[in-house]
């Protein structure tokens, strides 16, 4: 252990330099990531289409490749499933990442070539450790094991020499042995299918392991975490791992999280730290103790782009480099990674809350938000709105949702929330002005229409019982790994056949 924490030291101080040189100087950086991408894939199919050998700049990029999703992407993508190279990326692709996004039932094969594997995701995993101990020089994680909480999704064979699965279980197939050696639980329960079996046994598995970290989606750990206590009859996790520090999160916003991690560690010593990781490429690292900012890391094979949101569906939309980038202003992103992912916009929503050193905040989903009465409310409004609502209340949320109520005769329009509460508030109609106040004040939009009841009328607030976000993603299969509930939606889709769960249980 003394070795490897001497070894580790030295990895870390080296990186953290190299993290400080892309803080300093990120454009020229990105430049040079822009010219390796594009010369390195000249030869591909899509480089000769787009003629990459004689692109001399980023405006000729711009202008000859379409900004593109996966659909566009799809026919490459499934020539490549079946073993075909040379397509998108010139190297060879055996690893796809399986992810149906937030909502959609049609499965995504976001293409994993070993440059991503090893220039991208898993430098990802060390910069989240090189950070954390850099923050934290007397941190002792690896005097113990790291608890990862992965995907529901066994590596399947697509072919004899391609393969696919959740991310999370793409990475664990190909940890290095290092790596491996302190992770629990061993591989055969971690890569398991059916999520409750394996809750269970990574419960009965881990209670007696010396785990000093977890890793995982917010959502899917708390359900082990009670699993847990259930087992041993203890009160918190401190008194099943007492030397636990730190919890690596990401994939959801964890605000609405943190007073239920808080009473299941009551610790001031435990250590959050959020990162932003997807199928498609790993993103950002929260870099300082203040929670939703993390630093955009640039020197992983990816080159960004961002769109201003408001230009959306423009036909050709003009979008912005790092350069040109402004604080607090909505962007979807776009990223050209060394997967042969072009010009590809991943569905994210960010703004930057810092330009020196470039830092940003997830703010939601291209696709995931409220605008049936030009109300144009997003996720990101959404979390502050319920964060204030539970501060004054006292309220702990578990899981919600929310979607339109069209107009009807005379009445006019609302938003209906499903709630799910850890802990109810103390004045559930307060809860609901609060909410319906400081959605007013944060979104200019949402409150003109609110003027006079004249287009949205108050927020119906619907509460939900234990267990009804959890029993529609098991209906719907989508239990565990990096499986989301639709926080927004512009349709009723959603709420509906929860309200149908809903009355069920009822």
């Amino acid at each position: 252990m003394t070795i490897f924490n001497s070894v580790f030291t030295w990895f870390m101080k080296k990186r953290i330099h190299q993290i400080e040189l892309f803080m300093k100087y990120p454009n020229e950086v990105q430049e040079e990531w822009f010219e390796q991408l594009i010369s390195f894939a000249e030869n591909t199919e899509w480089g000769k289409k787009y003629q990459y050998k004689s692109i001399e700049n980023l405006s000729q990029f711009k202008e000859r490749v379409p900004i593109q999703t996966y659909d566009t992407l799809k026919p490459y993508i499934e020539r490549m499933l079946k073993g075909e190279k040379n397509v998108l990326w010139p190297s060879e692709i055996r690893w796809f990442a399986k992810s149906s996004g937030t909502t959609s039932d049609r499965s995504k094969f976001i293409p994993v070539s070993e440059e991503a594997l090893e220039e991208c995701h898993f430098k990802g995993g060390k910069d989240l450790l090189t950070i954390y101990f850099n923050n934290r020089p007397n941190a002792r994680m690896f005097t113990g094991k790291i608890l990862t909480l992965g995907g529901s999704h066994q590596i399947s064979q697509l072919g004899a020499e391609t393969s696919f699965g959740d991310l999370s279980a793409v990475i664990m197939k190909n940890l290095p042995l290092w790596a491996e050696f302190h992770r629990t639980p061993h591989l055969d329960i971690a890569l398991l299918d059916n999520f409750e079996e394996k809750i269970e046994k990574i419960a009965q598995a881990t209670i007696d392991v010396n785990v000093t970290s977890l890793s995982g989606v917010p959502t899917w750990n708390l359900v082990l975490f009670k699993r847990i206590l259930e087992i041993t009859g203890k009160k918190n996790l401190l008194e099943v791992w007492p030397n636990l520090e730190m919890y690596f999160h990401g994939a959801v916003n964890f605000t609405p999280y943190r007073e239920q991690f808080k009473n299941l560690i009551p610790s001031d010593d435990m250590y959050y730290l959020e990162n932003y990781n997807a199928s498609e490429g790993f993103f950002g690292i929260q870099d300082t103790k203040e929670p939703g900012d993390m630093l955009l890391m640039l020197d992983y094979g990816i080159f960004y782009e961002f769109l201003p949101l408001e230009n959306l569906h423009q036909e050709n939309p003009d979008t912005c480099t790092l350069d040109e980038v402004e604080l607090d202003k909505n962007y979807a992103l776009i990223i050209s990674t060394n997967a042969g992912l072009w010009r590809y916009m991943i569905g994210d929503t960010i703004k930057f809350s810092s330009l020196l050193p470039y830092r940003i905040q997830v703010t939601g989903r291209t696709k995931h938000f409220i605008n049936a009465f030009g109300e144009e409310v997003i996720i990101d409004n959404a979390e502050r709105a319920l964060e204030e609502a539970c501060r004054q209340t006292g309220a702990i949320i578990r899981e919600y949702t929310a979607a339109p109520v069209y107009f009807n005769g005379n009445d006019c329009g609302a938003h209906e929330w499903i709630i799910e509460f850890e802990k109810k508030p103390a004045e559930f109609e307060r809860f609901v002005d609060l909410l319906d106040e400081t959605l007013r004040r944060i979104n200019s939009d949402y409150d003109a229409k609110r003027f006079k009841d004249m287009a949205l009328r108050r927020p119906i607030v619907r509460r939900a019982p234990e267990g009804t976000f959890f029993n529609w993603m098991k209906e719907k299969g989508k239990l565990g790994g990096q499986h989301k509930v639709p926080r927004l939606a512009n349709d009723r889709e959603y709420v509906d056949a929860i309200l149908k769960i809903m009355e069920l249980v009822g």
